[in-house]
């Protein structure tokens, strides 16, 4: 392990939270810095500069809008023009390189990048749908990294990022604080907020859901009633943390769909306190609390579903964030994997850990499968027969964890992800075989 990696290993291990989902959380990294009673004083303590940020419009419903104040010690207005950069693999809506494809797809995990990408230069984007600029839709990157970020900040206008680290650690220096995230946890930055990814391993790989539209939120439990699926409590939030650094940085923005960059004379993460509802958060999949019939048949994967970014038909997401974490099946007379299905939603999916009950072989680790609307998809052949025929005994399933990025329209493939070579030409080939059994 390098030096840096070590060093951001034993910071992140140290870190503190604050605790619950869409709370008003309040911090200071220097007591007094935060101002008694009002927002934005005539002088603000410490003489810091008060500024607003909004990931929502004012006149949003209060449970729906997000706002922090920060009181930082320079503010963001003072910084030199943006210029744009190459935005190396990183694509953006609206997906018109090519035409949405009705095929199923899958891919291996990425492969492994050049000595010295850090996590912004290791974004890889193989699709989405909707459109940046009006706020809706959604993409998917997945990232590949071997070198921290150095004097380098990014923060994103067109969404908030989930990103979910399938392999190696990350401490994420954002401006409200700091953060850590591993394997089975996922982070989730707001929209506009500037963080910087140091690694804790010698390489990270993972997964990134760029929301478009609404923020995140959890999902109304409904009939389930007050309790389960991700609790608010377990979403851990940043304490203030601040870098009072004078040496040059430089900040890159994405702004609808291109990056943009400019170079500060001092580091951007300079906010000695703040009080809000738009923060980073942190969460440990292996929290959430699964349910799941204890009668028969398999039930709809929206029951896993941690966090969603709602539309304006109730029920339809721009974007759902499912999990399918350890659980219990005791399901009678029941075919207990995933069932056969096409779905009017689109669904991809990756995979932390282990291995996935619907597939025997060829899905991994790093890689993911794309299921557009209405493409037939379920089981393949192996899993089927096991199924079909096996002693109905309760079963935990403990080896793995995926999940799904599901949402309301099509993903357009980019045409860097449509001709990869790590792209398995031969997905089809794990239904062949699923043979006629039906007796007169």
């Amino acid at each position: 392990m390098s030096e840096q990696a070590e060093q951001a290993r034993k910071t992140a291990e140290a870190l503190e939270y604050l605790t619950g989902f869409g709370n008003e959380h309040s911090s200071e990294a220097v007591p007094g810095a935060l101002p008694p009673g009002r927002n934005s004083p005539q002088r603000a303590p410490l003489d810091l500069y008060a500024e607003q940020l909004s990931g929502s419009a004012f006149t949003e419903p209060r449970n729906h809008n997000r706002r922090s104040w920060l009181y930082r010690i320079r503010p963001s207005a003072a910084h030199p023009p943006f210029a744009r950069i190459d935005n190396g693999a990183l694509r953006s809506a609206p997906f018109t390189e090519a035409p949405a494809d009705p095929n199923r797809l899958r891919w291996n995990p990425l492969p492994d990048p050049a000595p010295g990408t850090d996590f912004l230069a290791g974004l890889w984007t193989l699709g989405g749908n909707g459109d940046a600029t009006q706020r809706t839709g959604m993409a998917i990157h997945l990232y590949s990294a071997n070198a921290s970020m150095t004097d380098r900040v990014f923060s994103d206008s067109d969404g908030e990022l989930l990103i979910v680290p399938e392999r190696g650690g990350l401490l994420l220096r954002t401006e409200l604080g700091l953060l850590s995230a591993g394997p089975g946890e996922v982070a989730l930055i707001p929209r506009g907020v500037r963080f910087r990814v140091e690694l804790l391993d010698d390489d990270a790989r993972g997964y990134v859901c760029e929301n478009y539209g609404r923020p995140f939120e959890l999902p109304d439990l409904g009939p389930i009633g007050a309790n389960g699926l991700a609790a608010a409590r377990d979403f851990r939030a940043p304490v203030a943390a601040y870098e009072d650094s004078e040496r040059p940085t430089e900040v890159v923005n994405k702004f609808c769909g291109n990056l943009w960059a400019a170079t500060y004379d001092h580091s951007p993460l300079d906010v000695v306190a703040w009080y809000g509802t738009h923060a980073p958060y942190v969460y440990d999949l292996r929290r959430f609390n699964v349910l799941g019939s204890i009668s028969y048949d398999h039930p709809d994967p929206s029951i896993f579903t941690v966090l969603t970014s709602p539309s304006d038909t109730p029920g339809l997401a721009g974007v759902d964030f499912v999990v399918f974490a350890p659980r219990w099946l005791v399901g009678e007379d029941t075919f207990r994997p995933p069932y056969f299905h096409r779905n009017v939603m689109s669904e991809y999916m990756g995979l932390i850990e282990g291995a996935y009950d619907a597939k025997a072989e060829g899905f991994v680790p790093g890689g993911g499968s794309l299921h557009n609307m209405m493409s037939a998809h379920g089981p393949d052949r192996e899993t089927f027969d096991k199924a079909s025929a096996a002693e109905l005994k309760p079963q935990k399933i403990d080896d793995g964890l995926a999940f799904m990025f599901e949402t309301r329209w099509p993903i357009t493939a980019t045409t860097q992800a449509a001709g990869a070579d790590h792209l398995q030409r031969g997905y089809d080939d794990v239904w062949q075989g699923l043979q006629r059994h039906f007796r007169a």
